[in-house]
């Protein structure tokens, strides 16, 4: 039987994937380079967050990682950023309803490359 290449063909998720790692190694930050490395990851691997578990271990005004999804199972009570690779619509609307912030990934390594401050859940 062949193996099958390791190859993302998800081209957000390709270009996403060597942005975090050259910010890593520009920045020296290794907090990149670890998102990036569970991103290539299979997909089935990815994190899947409740927002019970971010209310859980957030507290205010955190910046919250998340390599996968966002769900909105669970009631989330603390104004937090949440960057994600994807949220859900009901998670969406219920961090908005918390004066929360939903971002991508990208706009978070845009904002914040040094990494400062940031918790990675899974």
């Amino acid at each position: 039987m062949k193996k099958r290449a390791n190859k993302k063909t998800n081209p957000r998720l390709v270009n996403l994937i060597s942005l975090l790692k050259d910010t890593s190694r520009q920045n020296e930050v290794n907090v990149w380079r670890d998102v990036a490395t569970r991103l290539e990851a299979p997909a089935r691997n990815y994190a899947e967050v409740n927002l019970s578990k971010i209310n859980r271990y957030a507290s205010d005004g955190e910046i919250i990682v998340v390599p996968g999804k966002v769900l909105g199972s669970g009631m989330l009570d603390t104004s937090v950023k949440i960057a994600a690779l994807t949220f859900s619509a009901s998670a969406a609307t219920k961090i908005l309803e918390a004066n929360g912030q939903c971002l991508t990934i990208e706009e978070l390594l845009k904002d914040n490359p040094k990494g400062s401050r940031i918790r990675i859940l899974r």
